[in-house]
């Protein structure tokens, strides 16, 4: 059962009507079709030139479509179409080979440089073929891969490529998943700014959310109220599965789950792993950690502050190695360094992952730094200026029931040319929560 006092403040903080009104959002407008072309036009040429290739070809469909259909413009292909692109040094040229109707409304928007009709019903694999004719690349991308970003054909298409087109072009033909994960993994500066006010707001809600938890009342689920009732207010989505986000955990370790109706209680550790997606396609990856006072005490024991700063230090061991020209677990290795030195035990997670269009966005894995095995550089692991990630600071111990507890807390930041930069300010203090007397 949900406190009363806990969800009269709740109330309080976000009204009383049964169904709450959406207050103004700084995230009105779509500016994804402008950023989406933009980030066509300039980022993806270098992105190929980076991965030898000559073109790009993504296979749309209806319904269970491509992940990245509506990355370059196919999310509302009915039939099969076709998206090429074709690069000539720093610039593309796209072409898309689609059914009629959908076709009609590609050539008015002026999406792609050239539009194909094809019949319904008709294949399109002798136009693609003629397509390639027209441009003959030596290099093409196609949307296979051991990632469910960029394993986007289905078995029936490809079987269906490999058998109608030329062998003259399917010889040619290879995974494009370096590729993607080197255009997705890299954000222009205004998604930046819309992430970095996403940040924000995640990590503010969250510091509310402690602020009005009070210990031996307070549920995690009565945090996880708060927290959804703020989303319901200003309209944006979850970040990953509404089931667990927000994830609250003010016990041992339970990984990413749902909050249950545990009341807080003095000396824990409460965790907050929370995410929001808006414009329903950046999203955020934000971990805030409160301590539960004793009645009376106004500040935390040294053994629960010595806890949590050394996780602190994990984070900014990690954030000083997050330089363009490292490799994730070169990041990954600089904080489970800081780890050893705390006494923490070790973690079965990396220390961070690419954010941006999904909480585990495409990119380079914080990851395989870990102690005693040799760092095996890879090219997709580079960090480049425009990434952002979110990415942990650890510190874990046991418990006397044989359980642990780790703190984790997690920040977003960019790449720039000198270094990472914070996309909010981190958490820096212990957010402490008052118990009553009585």
């Amino acid at each position: 059962m949900r406190s009363p006092l806990f969800l009269l403040i709740v109330a309080l903080a976000v009204g009383c009507s049964s169904a709450p009104e959406t207050v103004e959002s700084p995230f009105s407008g779509d500016p994804w079709p402008e950023i989406r072309a933009e980030r066509i036009a300039t980022l993806l040429p270098g992105a190929m030139a980076d991965n030898d290739l000559d073109a790009w070809v993504v296979i749309c469909r209806e319904n269970n479509n491509d992940p990245l259909a509506d990355h370059v413009g196919c999310e509302n292909a009915g039939g099969t179409a076709a998206f090429m692109f074709f690069r000539d040094g720093d610039s593309v040229t796209s072409v898309a080979i689609s059914p009629r109707g959908e076709a009609m409304s590609l050539e008015e928007t002026g999406r792609m440089d050239e539009v194909i009709t094809s019949e319904r019903g008709a294949s399109i694999w002798e136009t693609m073929a003629e397509v390639f004719e027209r441009f003959n690349p030596d290099a093409i991308g196609i949307n296979t891969g051991r990632s469910p970003i960029t394993d986007g054909l289905s078995h029936t298409q490809y079987t269906s490529m490999m058998e109608r087109l030329p062998a003259e072009w399917t010889s040619k033909m290879s995974s494009a998943e370096a590729m993607i994960r080197s255009w997705l993994s890299v954000k222009l500066p205004a998604e930046v700014e819309i992430m970095a006010k996403a940040a924000e707001i995640t990590a503010q809600w969250e510091v509310e959310a402690y602020a009005n938890a009070v210990g031996g009342v307070t549920t995690d689920r009565d945090i996880a109220d708060f927290l959804e009732a703020k989303m319901a207010e200003m309209g944006v989505g979850d970040a990953w599965s509404p089931e667990q986000n927000p994830a609250i955990n003010s016990g041992k370790d339970r990984g990413h789950s749902h909050p249950t109706n545990r009341v807080i209680q003095p000396g824990d550790f409460i965790q907050t792993d929370f995410g929001i997606r808006v414009h329903d396609r950046w999203v955020t990856d934000i971990q805030r950690f409160a301590y539960v006072l004793a009645p009376g005490e106004t500040e935390a024991p040294q053994e629960a502050l010595d806890k949590w700063e050394a996780a602190k230090r994990g984070s900014r061991a990690a954030f000083e190695a997050l330089l363009p020209g490292n490799t994730g677990n070169e990041v990954d290795r600089a904080q489970r360094l800081v780890m050893r030195e705390n006494g923490s035990e070790p973690v079965m997670w990396n220390t961070g992952h690419p954010v941006g269009y999904w909480a585990h966005d495409s990119g380079p894995s914080l990851g395989g730094g870990r102690l005693g095995l040799e760092l095996r550089p890879h090219p997709t692991q580079i960090i480049k200026p425009g990434m952002t990630f979110s990415f942990d600071g650890f510190h874990k111990w046991s418990l006397t029931d044989s359980t642990t507890k780790t703190i984790s807390v997690e920040e977003m930041v960019v790449i720039t040319e000198e270094g990472a930069e914070w996309m909010t300010p981190p958490q820096d203090e212990l957010i402490l929560i008052r118990t009553p007397s009585n």
